[in-house]
C-alpha cells in the first residue's frame, strides 16, 4: 500500500536534530517531537509554531517541492491556516532527499475528531474553497488523478468497489454513473487542494480550523475539492456548504458526489490495509471512508 523510499536511514529525533544543526542551526535548539499520521511524509513537531516534514515515499520529494513553489503565493489569500513552507532542507549525507520546515497548523485531524458544528464548518469550508478556487497561472501543476474528467478514472472504480458490500456497491455505482454522465466542466482551470479528505483537514471545538498537506496541489475543475462536502462535513451540512460556496450547478454537484465516492472507497481500502497489517494502512481512515459513503448515498 505504501512504497517506501529506498533508504536504510531510521528517521528519529536525533536525525531531525542533526539535519537542523547542519542546515538550519538557528532552529536546532527546538525540541522535535514525532506526530502520528502522514502518508508521504513523516511529521515532527518543532517547538510550538513549526513542524519538520521528511519524505518517506519515492514521490514525496516532488510533492514537497510543489508545496514550496506555490503554497507561499496562495496562503495569504486563504482564510484558514495552512502549513506554509518556511525553510527547505537539501539532500545531504545525512538524508538523501529534500525536506521542509513548515508552519504548524493547530488542531486535530478530522479522521480522529470529526466535525460536529456542521453549519459553522460548512461556512468555513466554503469560504476556504472559494478563496482557493481562483484562476491558475500558466505553468501551474496538473495532476492526472485530480481535477480531471471523471471519465478518465472509470477503470479505477471496479477494483475499488471490492472494499464494500454488494448493497453499498450498487448505490455507489448509481452515484458514480450519474456523475460520469453529468455534463463536463467547461470553465477555466482553477487551483485545487486535490486531496481534501479528513486526514488532511484539522479542527477544534467541533469545526474546521485548518487545511494541511498540499502535496497534490494542482489545477482543474472544482468538483474534485467540492467532494469535501461529504468527506469532511456531517450529514445534512452539504446543502449549507453549496449555498455558501455559491454558483454551483447540479452537474457540478453530481460530479462532486462522484469524486466523494471515489475518495471514500480509497479511504476504506487504506483502513482495510491497516486491519491486515499492511504498510501504509491507517486505522482511522476506514471509518472516515464509510461515513463518507453513507453521507453521499443519503444525499443522492
Amino acid at each position: 500500500m505504501l512504497p517506501l523510499m529506498h533508504t536504510d536511514i531510521d528517521i528519529d529525533a536525533d536525525l531531525v536534530r542533526s539535519l537542523l544543526r547542519e542546515q538550519h542551526p538557528y532552529l536546532a535548539g527546538l525540541d522535535p517531537r514525532p506526530v502520528d499520521g502522514g502518508w508521504d511524509n513523516q511529521l515532527w513537531r518543532l517547538g510550538d509554531e513549526l513542524a519538520v516534514r521528511l519524505p518517506r515515499t519515492p514521490r514525496a520529494p516532488d510533492l514537497l517541492r510543489r508545496e514550496c513553489r506555490w503554497l507561499p503565493e496562495l496562503a495569504p489569500g486563504l482564510p484558514l491556516p495552512v502549513p506554509v513552507p518556511l525553510r527547505v532542507g537539501q539532500p545531504s549525507a545525512l538524508f538523501p532527499a529534500v525536506w521542509t520546515v513548515v508552519r504548524w497548523v493547530a488542531g486535530e485531524p478530522l479522521d480522529r475528531v470529526p466535525v460536529t458544528e456542521g453549519l459553522h464548518a460548512a461556512d468555513a469550508l466554503a469560504g476556504f474553497l472559494r478563496a482557493l478556487h481562483r484562476d491558475a497561472p500558466a505553468g501551474a501543476p496538473v495532476n492526472p488523478g485530480r481535477g480531471v474528467p471523471l471519465t478518465d478514472l472509470v477503470p479505477h472504480l471496479d477494483e475499488q468497489l471490492e472494499v464494500v458490500s454488494s448493497p453499498v456497491a450498487a448505490g455507489v455505482r448509481e452515484v458514480w454513473e450519474a456523475a460520469v454522465a453529468a455534463p463536463a466542466w467547461d470553465g477555466p482551470p482553477v487551483w485545487l487542494h486535490g486531496d481534501l479528505h479528513p486526514a488532511n483537514a484539522v479542527g477544534s471545538h467541533g469545526t474546521l480550523t485548518g487545511v494541511i498537506d498540499f502535496g497534490e496541489l494542482c489545477v482543474g475543475e472544482p468538483a474534485t475539492d467540492l467532494a469535501a462536502a461529504w468527506l469532511l462535513l456531517p450529514s445534512g451540512a452539504a446543502a449549507r456548504f453549496f449555498a455558501a460556496y455559491g454558483d454551483v450547478d447540479e452537474a457540478t454537484v453530481r460530479r462532486a458526489r462522484g469524486w466523494a465516492v471515489l475518495r471514500g472507497l480509497g479511504l476504506i481500502g487504506i483502513g482495510q490495509a491497516w486491519e491486515r497489517g499492511l504498510p501504509g494502512g491507517k486505522e482511522t481512515w476506514g471509518p472516515a471512508g464509510r461515513a463518507t459513503l453513507d453521507r453521499v448515498l443519503a444525499s443522492a
